[in-house]
């Protein structure tokens, strides 16, 4: 396995162009930066160009969103070959991808799709997970998803299914509390519960970002992953007592859609910064 430093328990952001100079110019607490695999894998132009620059600087995440790690399908190899040659050449310091499927029977759907949690999808993700660490020669994280539906054929819980493919494959874990937060609304089960029950040990990084508020057939409340808006105040507050409990941690401001400008971006990452210095000095009272 390759041997790169670790992300910092700091916060990082989801790198997008338009913010390069920005960047370089003034970063403020951001000490890392995560990309999505996808929008790098071709050779070559500017954008590879700023990435190479960055990366002298800050330390670098790669998150894909294309393996299809719980798909019934074999992984793609063109993929995989791909996305090894990103992260040979750029080191990243943590490779993650979704607990989820997007392709099926050759077609490739632009979501990220839920999965049962059974015994059988267990064996299928856990093979697909050391398929894709052999391959990369690095350990990755995997992610819980954001969930707007229950499988009849589940049987066994979300944080259970995730400890075993860990067990199962040596995989560490990344903790989206914007993905716990909206599954909790959808499926009516408390965010605290779930999250005292996750092993904190296992995470390498954690995720933070916004959604979307609407209404189902019923009435009831549906929260959309939409990444397109800061982070709300109840994932704040659930961020601030996960960080109690485990300590800091690498956190991410995801904003991949209405993407504003920096400064917003940079004052999100601030809010991160005050909850991990709280920790250190002992003081959660939530988040300024």
């Amino acid at each position: 396995m390759h041997d790169t430093p670790p992300l910092p328990a700091q916060p990082g952001v989801g790198y997008k162009p338009q913010h390069f100079a920005d960047i370089l110019r003034d970063a403020g607490p951001v000490s890392w930066l995560e990309i999505h695999a996808e929008n790098y894998m071709g050779d070559g132009g500017r954008t590879l160009a700023q990435l190479r620059h960055l990366a002298e600087r800050f330390s670098v995440s790669i998150h894909g969103v294309g393996l299809s790690i719980g798909g019934e399908a074999d992984l793609d190899r063109d993929h995989l070959t791909r996305l090894k040659a990103l992260c040979d050449w750029l080191h990243p310091a943590s490779f993650s991808e979704h607990l989820a499927w997007s392709t099926h029977d050759g077609t490739y759907f632009n979501d990220l799709l839920p999965l049962p949690y059974t015994a059988a999808t267990v064996a299928r993700v856990a093979a697909h997970v050391g398929q894709v660490q052999d391959v990369l020669g690095r350990r990755m994280l995997l992610e819980n998803p954001s969930s707007y539906l229950t499988f009849a054929e589940t049987e066994m819980a979300e944080v259970d299914f995730l400890a075993e493919v860990s067990r199962r494959t040596g995989c560490g874990l990344l903790l989206d509390i914007n993905n716990v937060f909206i599954s909790a609304t959808n499926l009516d089960f408390a965010p605290d519960a779930y999250l005292s029950g996750f092993p904190l040990d296992l995470v390498g990084e954690i995720h933070l970002g916004g959604h979307d508020a609407d209404r189902d057939g019923a009435g009831a409340p549906l929260l959309i992953d939409s990444h397109g808006h800061a982070v709300a105040d109840p994932v704040w507050a659930l961020y601030a007592t996960t960080i109690a409990r485990s300590g800091p941690k690498p956190t991410l401001i995801e904003w991949d859609n209405d993407v504003p400008d920096w400064a917003v971006l940079r004052a999100e990452a601030g809010r991160a910064a005050a909850v991990l210095e709280g920790v250190l000095e002992g003081v959660v009272e939530g988040v300024p």
